[in-house]
This record gives C-alpha cells, structure tokens and sequence, in this order.
C-alpha cells in the first residue's frame, strides 16, 4: 500500500479508537456504576472492544483490534490513579514503565502495519477453522479474550495506585529497573529485526543479536513488562499472591499459543528454521547451544 494508502489506513484506525475511548467514557460517566471501580473500568473497556469489533466487521480486518493491546493500559491507568490513593511516587514509577512500553509497542505496530491491505496471518485462519462459528471466533478470540487477559494483567496496576501507603519501596524499585529492562530489550529486538527483514536474502533466518540467544526474545520482553507491573502490585499489597494471574495467563499464552504459531509457521515457509530450533533456547535468553556435525 502507498503512503498515503497507509496514512488513510492509520486515520480510519484513529478514529475506530477515539470513538471506542469515547463509548467507554461515557460510559463511566453515565453508566449505572457498580460500586467496584476495577468493575466499571472493565465494563468500559469490553464496550469499547465492542466498538472496534464492529469496525473489523466493518473493514473485514481483524488488526483493527492489534494496537489496542497497547493503547488501552495506560488509559486503564490513568482513570485509576485520578480516583486512587496510592503513593505519588508509585504512580509515577509506574507510569513511567507503562507509558513507554504504550508508545514502543504502539510505534512498533505503526511502523510494521502496511494498512488495510494487511491483516494478521493468524485471523483469517481461526476464522476459517471456526467454519460457520467465524463471527463468534471473531468476537470472542480475537477481540474479547485479549481485552480480558490484558485487563487480569493491569488489576495489580490498580491495586499499586488505590491502596495507601509506600508498602515494599524495595519491591517497587525492583518492579520499575525490571519494567524498564524489558521494554528496552523488546526495543533492541524489533530494531534488529527490522534491519534483518529489510536486508535478508530470499530463505534466511534471523539467528543473530539478541535473536541468538533466544528465539522469542520479544516475547519474553514482553513477559518481563507484565510481571514486573505483577510486582508492582505486589509491592503494594504484600501477601497478595493473586496479582501474579495476569503475568502467568501472558506466560501460558506465549509460551502455548503465541510461540507454537510461529514456530510451526516458520518450519513450514523457511527450511534454515530447523538449525535454529536445535541451536537456540526457545524463550528464556542464553548463550546458544553448539551442535554437534
């Protein structure tokens, strides 16, 4: 697609969002309210992917939902620190981890998306599996399960600036270093992956930098940002074991649906693919394995 195919594209996708962001507002605003504030948030977010939904229908292009993955959290975040309690200086640490990785992973799909003509590989396949149940896959695997899984993942954001008190520092300053780290090694990874699809030869694979010592390095950069948020929470509210489901439901995504998708799709379009599964640690970076000749 052209420029300015892509930058129409962008607008359309723009203007799907304000008036999701919107739907959800007004819903906090004039909405009857639950007494639960975690719950009203969450009642607002699934109205609003609501909303893109019924623009992917519209354009027939499930990617309309991808950078909400990443433009929603902060939002989350912000309404909850404007009626919470919690230390300045939390919030602030947080806000600071969340935003950046908000406008990296939000850049990152900007720079990477082609437009309208481009949908992920991986939709139109659950949708084609789905048979006569596509919409329903559509609605719910695509649109709603991510919304909610993103949603467990941000409570312990919403536990760190409602609750009182400095609780851990320690613990927060492990959370913030730990937060920053990821979003900076998911940085590092996309820019060398950029330079290598843009420079590859016809069949070959990215084993080199960070990509050498892991196959997923962004993955797990990606993880590392959600536990670290998991921290914080914990932080907040020491004893509270139970904000940790939000990183663990990221982790069991990745590592049994994410992964196994790429992988298997990588085997298939690429041969060389096989050498860097028997050389390579899947997720977690290390040095690479020496295969024997």
């Amino acid at each position: 697609m052209s420029t300015v195919g892509k930058r129409r594209s962008l607008a359309i996708v723009v203007s799907a969002y304000v008036t999701a962001i919107a739907v959800g507002y007004l819903w906090l605003v004039w909405g009857v309210p639950t007494g639960r504030r975690w719950l009203d948030t969450l009642i607002a977010d699934v109205l609003a992917t609501l909303v893109v939904f019924g623009f992917s229908r519209r354009f027939a292009n499930s990617s309309f939902y991808d950078a909400y993955w990443s433009v929603i959290p902060p939002l989350l975040l912000f309404y909850w620190w404007s009626h919470g309690d919690g230390a300045a200086w939390r919030c602030w640490l947080i806000a600071v981890v969340v935003v950046v990785w908000s406008v990296r992973l939000t850049g990152n799909w900007v720079y990477g998306w082609s437009g309208l003509d481009h949908e992920d590989w991986r939709y139109p396949m659950f949708r084609r599996r789905a048979g006569r149940w596509e919409y329903a896959a559509d609605l719910i695997a695509i649109h709603l399960i991510p919304t909610l899984q993103v949603f467990l993942a941000m409570l312990p954001v919403y536990v760190a600036v409602t609750t009182p008190g400095d609780g851990l520092v320690w613990l927060s300053v492990v959370a913030f270093v730990l937060g920053m780290a990821a979003v900076a090694l998911e940085f590092a990874a996309d820019r060398q992956m950029h330079r290598f699809a843009r420079d590859r030869r016809p069949g070959e694979v990215m084993d080199r930098g960070l990509w050498g010592w892991s196959r997923h390095p962004n993955y797990f950069g990606e993880f590392g940002f959600w536990f670290a948020l998991a921290l914080f929470g914990g932080a907040a509210s020491p004893g509270s074991w139970w904000l940790f489901a939000g990183a663990a439901a990221m982790l069991a995504m990745f590592l049994g649906a994410s992964i196994p998708m790429m992988e298997a799709r990588s085997l298939q379009r690429r041969p060389g693919y096989q050498a860097v599964v028997d050389r390579v640690p899947r997720f977690v970076p290390r040095p690479p394995r020496r295969v024997r000749a």
